[in-house]
């Protein structure tokens, strides 16, 4: 076979093709990071979050608006570069044997979903030192909560940790509202450029066609107030404890946030336990269970 400019033409349509149309049909069946993350476009080098030191709400207006400051130690995230690159041997397209690069093209758009997947879950494992908008790890015992609306007098600390275990993880998290508990920062979509001009140093020295993804953005946290993780065995009690506290959560000021929980992420070690609570039905000889239904259930592979 003769590798003509036609010829090359129909390897990047074929590889950007099958790239774009997988990530099209993933995407379409609903990989789970979109339900953990709220998707930001940014169109800077790092976007600044200090409108998160505000949960959204209203209130009656008498008087002047009540206006809350950005926080001084407002939280940023700064975007980053990623990359996965694929090489195509020139004697393939020589040979006519592009099947396995369709596939390989389809397993890159596999890779990118994986990798916000991962990356998420790294953010839950990492929420017990990672800081969030009010400078304390996203999961802590010591989040200030003000008495007055506009952030000021003694705060009070609040935990969004149940017990103080050391075994696995999980977390019960609020994924219901427009604003989720973790932020996915987009600088630029996921994109496959490719090198095939044989006047390239590198195409012609190592006789390889290269195709890559590259993909720019970061990974933060959001609201800490819709999310609480334990180290505890994941117990109906322990569960419960938790329900219970992220529904007492209250805003500065004193007024209750109004937080539903809505999902539970556990590891593969924890699922049976998990479906155990949300999943059975009758518990101790025939008794309704409680927690029957009271949450979604995501089994997360990476944490």
């Amino acid at each position: 076979m003769i590798i003509t400019h036609q010829t090359l033409q129909a390897l990047r349509t074929m590889v950007r093709g099958e790239f774009a149309t997988q990530m099209a049909d993933l995407l379409a069946k609903g990989a789970y990071y979109q339900q953990l993350a709220t998707t930001i476009q940014s169109n800077t080098r790092s976007n600044t979050y200090g409108w998160l030191g505000d949960f959204p709400h209203l209130r009656e207006w008498v008087g002047d608006r009540a206006i809350k400051d950005m926080k001084e130690t407002a939280y940023a995230i700064i975007n980053k570069k990623y990359e996965s690159t694929l090489g195509v041997d020139r004697v393939d397209l020589e040979d006519d044997n592009l099947g396995v690069y369709r596939t390989r093209a389809q397993a890159e758009a596999n890779a990118v979903i994986s990798f916000f997947e991962q990356s998420i879950a790294a953010l839950m494992k990492d929420g017990f030192s990672g800081l969030c908008f009010d400078g304390q790890p996203f999961f802590d015992t010591d989040h200030p909560v003000y008495p007055n609306t506009d952030g000021t007098g003694a705060a009070e600390s609040v935990s969004n940790i149940v017990g103080s275990g050391n075994g696995k993880p999980w977390f019960l998290l609020s994924l219901d509202g427009v604003l989720k508990p973790f932020i996915l920062q987009e600088r630029s979509a996921p994109e496959m450029d490719e090198i095939t001009d044989i006047k390239n140093e590198y195409v012609f020295m190592k006789d390889k066609y290269l195709f890559g993804v590259r993909y720019r953005g970061n990974f933060g946290y959001g609201f800490w107030q819709q999310a609480v993780a334990s180290k505890e065995e994941l117990t109906a009690a322990n569960y419960e404890a938790a329900r219970l506290k992220m529904q007492t959560f209250k805003r500065d000021g004193g007024d209750p946030m109004g937080i539903r929980p809505t999902h539970l992420v556990v590891d593969p070690t924890n699922e049976s336990k998990a479906r155990a609570i949300l999943e059975t039905q009758l518990i101790g000889g025939g008794n309704s269970n409680p927690n029957f239904h009271t949450a979604e259930l995501i089994v997360s592979p990476w944490l």
